[in-house]
């Protein structure tokens, strides 16, 4: 028994266009599911999309702020009618949101002002709620459904200089924690996966740029001494998303190379 099988299930995955999330929504459909592509731009969606669909699968694109929850509450029902009733929705879309400042000189965070702060907390607090909100019904008229919501460290143990996301990711996770006792007896599971830095299309460029020295110190404070990989969360993505975890509800767990430990 293949206990990772998706056949039959319908899986949402946000900000999939690139890095982490197209990661996901692979992984996801190479295992069965139909899989819903969204994204803030509609070709990114597309592309991935069909990329999954020359692969065999079966997959759309669709275009989504999810910071917009009339928004989100259409895109959920446009995937019920072409696809079917969500069974698997995945939180990714993160950072700065579709459009990130270019502002090369952060400030303090106490020099900033809720404008700024709007963009940390727009899609990494608030887009979980809205896509949460709007998937919740599809998933208690079936009585099942998971639901799952990538993090940070940063939302576990604070980072300096990013506070604001760093508050945003925190509170994702309390808030799948309480989804988690309140959806439970609907056969509901909610968790969050915490990554590190991460080899995605946005953090690379600056990855890479690191020099020789700076990059030995960074990845000293990783037990496997690498970058995390998109696929890396896909897997555990995939985990939290099939029969493997019927009973794993309301954790945060931590795919980072040991960048921090779980207790």
């Amino acid at each position: 028994m293949n206990i990772l099988d998706l056949s039959g299930k319908v899986a949402i995955v946000t900000g999939a266009g690139q890095g982490v999330g197209r990661a996901i929504a692979l992984t996801l459909a190479a295992q069965g599911a139909k899989v819903a592509v969204n994204d803030y731009f509609q070709d990114r969606a597309d592309n991935v999309a069909n990329e999954i669909a020359v692969a065999g699968g079966t997959a759309i694109g669709v275009q989504a702020d999810v910071t917009d929850l009339d928004g989100v509450k259409a895109m959920m029902a446009r995937v019920a009618d072409e696809l079917g009733s969500t069974d698997i929705l995945v939180n990714n879309a993160g950072n700065e949101g579709a459009n990130p400042s270019e502002n090369s000189a952060p400030k303090p965070f106490w020099e900033t002002t809720p404008q700024d702060w709007q963009r940390w907390l727009g899609v990494n607090l608030y887009g979980v709620i809205n896509c949460v909100s709007a998937a919740t019904p599809y998933m208690i008229q079936r009585q099942s459904g998971r639901l799952i919501t990538i993090i940070s460290d940063a939302g576990r143990m604070g980072e300096s200089g990013i506070e604001v996301y760093s508050g945003g990711k925190a509170g994702a996770a309390g808030f799948m924690r309480a989804v988690a006792r309140t959806l439970g007896r609907y056969n509901i599971t909610a968790n969050c996966v915490a990554i590190a830095a991460t080899m995605t299309p946005t953090v690379q460029p600056a990855l890479e740029a690191m020099p020789p020295e700076r990059r030995k110190k960074t990845l000293e404070r990783y037990v496997i001494r690498r970058f995390g990989r998109p696929e890396d969360i896909a897997g555990m993505v995939t985990m939290l998303a099939s029969d493997a975890s019927g009973w794993t509800t309301g954790q945060t767990i931590p795919v980072n190379g040991g960048f921090s430990f779980a207790m």
